[in-house]
């Protein structure tokens, strides 16, 4: 594709506060007319973003570009952008008029030509007749309403929303998303839209951009998203997902609690370690045993609405989730199938924690900021830079930080149908991923302890 197709170019921008980095080497391409959504849980840096691109901040390195021209250090009120924010930043003492009209006035515009495009954004907006209203008798869906107005007002080439639903309630959001979207396509504009919330990515946006810590994990369609999750943090965060380890024995052959099934995917190599996602309401449940690739016994079964959500053990002691609209009673026993195509197979990002070391003496060794006793070192001396390895099931979490060796906060979890995987957070920002039968909650803090027989040092 043409550079010129792209509205925006965001090129290698990273951005930090203090020791904290929260974009790290982002790079993002816009084309005209679309509906964005950067999408990611608090923290991930989405609101950060959509600030650098407004004008309030300034990136520590990268360049941004709108219709080709480099804005990174241009002032806001200079870029051809504007913002709506989740707060609205409506102006109590004036109208719903006066509102709108207060960037028309500011950039000099003619009356006669406010006049028009004020009433042009009223209509668009469904607040004919709202012009003379005081903006605090509005309710919070109108003042939504007005602070949209007001920026598309200003005819930007670039449309900024910063949550801008959050504050309504379940059914006004629903009603607002939907004439968002009837607005995008109206104005023809580009949208880029910041939320945490999965469902109103997937409903409004042409592409989404997930992030997490900083980075970009997938950029897609919706459908793409859903249906093919780049790695295990994208299919855990948008929708509910059966995320599991696996093994990918050949082409088109996985194995996975405890069965192998035919798939669809190749190029993974032969017994390598992956991870298997299965939508819940891709498994197919049924009361005859016969014909089935495994069996199951239901653990619950909850009405949600539309469909059933039940949690199944299977015969070989894993736990799935199942979305159908059919009924199936607690402690029945069922048949399970899954297609090939329903079946997502993603590389594992790591197989064990790998860290930077160095030894200390024979018997010690120093990594993640901490001296820890390992066994006999041939070969080694003091001073040596190493690798080492420690497997996921071998870190030892407890409920007494202070008893720990190290100590964090529990960042991230996934449930792995017979076992949980966890992100630990150390004090100092590093990562460590531990698999465990325990049960955490994320935000719990834990000690940390690694006995010296798991820890693997390599040279």
């Amino acid at each position: 594709m043409n550079n010129n197709d792209y509205i925006i170019e965001i090129k290698n921008i990273s951005k930090s506060f203090g020791d904290k980095c929260i974009l790290d080497d982002v790079s993002i391409n816009v084309k005209q007319g679309e509906f964005v959504t950067i999408l990611g849980p608090s923290g991930c840096g989405k609101t950060t973003m959509l600030r650098l691109l407004a004008g309030f901040g300034q990136a520590d390195k990268g360049q941004i570009r709108i219709n080709g021209e480099d804005i990174t250090n241009v002032p806001p009120h200079q870029r051809p952008v504007n913002t709506v924010f989740q707060r609205y930043a409506l102006f109590p003492h004036l109208d719903v008029y006066e509102n709108i009209a207060f960037g028309l006035k500011l950039q000099k515009v003619p009356a006669e030509e406010i006049d028009k495009r004020v009433l042009k954004v009223l209509k668009m907006v469904s607040m004919t007749d709202y012009e003379d209203r005081d903006v605090e008798s509005l309710s919070g869906g109108q003042q939504q309403r007005v602070a949209i107005a007001r920026a598309i007002a200003n005819q930007p080439k670039v449309l900024l929303l910063d949550e801008p639903l959050a504050a309504l309630d379940l059914k006004m959001r629903k009603d607002m998303q939907i004439e968002l979207k009837e607005m995008h396509r109206k104005l023809g504009i580009t949208f880029i839209y910041v939320t945490h919330d999965q469902e109103e990515a997937l409903t409004l946006s042409d592409t989404i951009i997930v992030m997490n810590e900083g980075k970009i994990q997938q950029i897609g369609t919706p459908t793409d998203i859903y249906n093919e999750p780049q790695n295990a943090f994208v299919a855990d965060f948008i929708g509910e997902s059966n995320i599991l380890n696996g093994k990918m024995v050949k082409d088109k052959l996985v194995e996975f609690v405890g069965h192998e099934f035919e798939c669809v995917d190749e190029g993974f190599g032969e017994n390598v370690d992956v991870d298997v996602v299965v939508r819940p309401e891709d498994i197919y449940i049924m009361n005859k045993l016969e014909g089935a690739q495994l069996t199951a016994k239901v653990k619950s079964c909850t009405f949600k609405g539309v469909h059933y959500e039940m949690f199944v053990d299977t015969d070989k002691g894993y736990e799935l989730m199942i979305q159908d609209y059919n009924a199936f009673e607690p402690d029945s026993e069922v048949g399970l199938i899954i297609r090939p195509a329903d079946i997502q197979v993603m590389h594992k990002e790591r197989t064990c924690n790998t860290f930077e070391g160095e030894i200390i003496d024979e018997t010690h060794v120093k990594f993640l900021g901490e001296t820890f006793e390992c066994l006999p070192q041939e070969g080694l001396a003091a001073g040596d830079k190493v690798k080492v390895e420690v497997a996921f099931s071998k870190i030892d979490l407890i409920d007494h930080p202070e008893e720990g060796m190290l100590s964090g906060d529990v960042y991230f979890l996934l449930y792995k149908g017979d076992h949980y995987h966890l992100t630990i957070m150390t004090d100092d920002g590093d990562h460590i991923l531990v698999d465990t039968n325990d049960i955490w909650d994320k935000g719990d803090l834990v000690g940390i302890n690694i006995a010296p027989q798991d820890i693997k040092i390599v040279k």
